[in-house]
């Protein structure tokens, strides 16, 4: 019967009938209980071609909040795949964190009684990066082959996390960007306090990358840069993107298009004569 079966599709396309609609896969999926959140959570993952095509390639990975299919996953995969096709970035992993409660694990405490009454709960980001430092990131190393470096993007209260955990956890990634951050949080005190964590960051090598539109928090993100330029060891670099042209609500694409290229541009490969 199995043999029979291609016949009977051959025969029903050439009978006018539609073929028969396949899923299409462009990545991985996967759930982890977690006992920081209290619940379960998924995770999507975008393996580019270097890791298919080879049995014993390890890539470094680069994590997401706001990472769910109908979130920013799907673009940002895409652009990974385009950059990474055209050599304008090194492969990385994208895993995409699936929103639950978004504005409970994204923000920090806060005194602004206004930026309680965002959600139903806020301030939760503590716990939010503990399931990403003892929950996610083993699980990630477990299933993929993984090498040490990581990095973190997102966009709005997505970025604001991406700061915060920059400022009070620097050595947890290697690469840390962030578009249009919402630095307005708890009155501004991220900023105002940063110079204070920054000064105990080791030497370790990290890039930070910063893009404001022109509805964004531009006072504060550029202080941010500066501080960032002026405080840190000489291993950090940080790049500051002003983007005007763009909205709050259209700078996630083209600030990655620009960001990934600079802060994941290929390694330099030497040239025959001078090896």
């Amino acid at each position: 019967m199995t043999g029979l079966l291609p016949i009977l599709a051959a025969q029903a396309q050439l009978a006018g009938a539609p073929a028969e609609a396949m899923p299409l896969v462009i990545g991985q999926t996967f759930t982890l209980q977690s006992k920081a959140l209290g619940e379960t959570r998924r995770l999507n993952v975008y393996l580019p071609d270097a890791y298919a095509d080879s049995a014993t390639v390890r890539l470094p990975v680069l994590y997401m909040p706001d990472g769910g299919i109908k979130e920013d996953f799907l673009h940002v995969a895409g652009l990974v795949q385009v950059l990474v096709g055209n050599g304008s970035m090194r492969p990385f992993i994208l895993v995409g964190i699936e929103n639950t409660q978004r504005r409970r694990d994204l923000t920090g405490p806060t005194t602004n009684e206004k930026d309680k009454k965002i959600a139903p709960r806020v301030g939760g980001s503590a716990a939010y990066r503990q399931f990403i430092r003892e929950e996610l990131m083993p699980e990630v190393k477990r299933r993929y082959r993984t090498t040490a470096e990581s990095g973190i993007v997102g966009e709005s209260l997505a970025g604001l996390f991406v700061v915060e955990t920059l400022l009070l956890e620097p050595a947890l990634f290697d690469n840390y960007l962030a578009f249009d951050p919402s630095l307005w949080w708890n009155n501004g005190q991220l900023v105002a306090k940063a110079n204070v964590p920054l000064r105990t960051q080791s030497g370790q090598p990290r890039q930070v990358y910063l893009a404001t539109s022109s509805q964004g928090d531009i006072d504060a993100t550029r202080q941010l840069a500066q501080i960032l330029n002026s405080k840190t060891p000489r291993t950090t670099t940080c790049h500051y993107e002003p983007m005007p042209q763009e909205t709050h609500a259209t700078i996630y694409h083209p600030a990655a298009l620009k960001a990934f290229p600079m802060v994941f541009k290929p390694k330099a490969v030497a040239s025959p004569s001078a090896r």
